[in-house]
């Protein structure tokens, strides 16, 4: 039975953000992960975490100026300082959540810059990270996100992904996998996860279209929870989607679940 953490960025969006921790626990997770955690005191987030006995399971590194519609710095030549700094940052929240993984974005395509140039920033920036973070016992992922909902993100496919991480050359740098990501770009998820087991640090949800609960969509979210047990997998799904009304309203999907 797959193990389900709430993704606090998008699940009880109808309270303010530090309450959200006592929802996800009130109706029944036992996890938590979010987009990032830098506008919040690391002590206060912490003490959220304890006190509902959550466990943080994932967070993204710095990924520019988010709300001025960027998704990432890792791919672009002229931010690298910058990024670097930001997974100093990171790892710091990350060691005080006790949070053991993290996640890179890699960021539009810059304008005006190649994707070899992208490419060759994108793979030394990692390569930094993953050192960076191994040294604090902390897993980097790197993840795919269609180009659909982000135009112009220079990571879409699990198949390109993989060959990064194989350029890299790191063992502390894996891919994290998000269903809905893979079904919009290249479907084959049963057959992608089972290939790749071994290389998925991590794996989120959400159905297609419209990136709403299991159950809303085109995806046989029940079967692929057995295939992936199957597989191997024994980290924690993240549940990264948007609920069609209030969050708890939309949790029958785990509920019927088969134990």
């Amino acid at each position: 039975m797959p193990r389900f953490a709430a993704n606090l960025t998008m699940l009880f969006t109808e309270l303010p953000f530090m309450q959200r921790f006592e929802a996800a626990a009130k109706a029944g997770f036992k996890a938590v992960e979010y987009l990032f955690p830098y506008a919040f005191d690391k002590k206060e987030l912490t003490a959220a975490l304890r006190a509902n006995g959550l466990q943080q399971v994932l967070h993204n590194l710095p990924a520019g100026n988010w709300e001025g519609g960027e998704r990432g710095i890792a791919c672009h030549p002229d931010r690298i300082g910058e990024f670097r700094e930001g997974v100093g940052m990171a790892i710091d929240y990350a060691s005080a959540l006790g949070c053991p993984k993290l996640n890179c974005l890699l960021g539009k395509l810059p304008q005006g810059v190649s994707a070899d140039e992208a490419r060759k920033t994108a793979v030394e920036n990692l390569r930094f990270a993953a050192r960076e973070l191994q040294g604090a016992g902390i897993m980097l992922l790197v993840e795919p996100v269609n180009y659909f909902d982000i135009p112009g993100f220079f990571l879409t496919r699990t198949d390109q992904a993989l060959a990064i991480l194989d350029e890299v050359g790191s063992t502390n740098l894996l891919l994290q996998y998000d269903i809905y990501h893979a079904q919009r770009m290249e479907g084959e998820l049963a057959a992608t996860l089972t290939k790749n087991m071994a290389r998925i640090g991590h794996i989120q949800l959400a159905d297609n279209p419209g990136r709403g609960e299991p159950g809303t969509g085109e995806i046989n979210y029940p079967w692929l929870f057995k295939h992936i047990d199957a597989a191997g997998y024994t980290g924690w799904i993240g549940c990264e989607y948007k609920p069609r009304g209030e969050t708890v309203e939309g949790l029958g999907w785990r509920t019927a679940l088969p134990r």
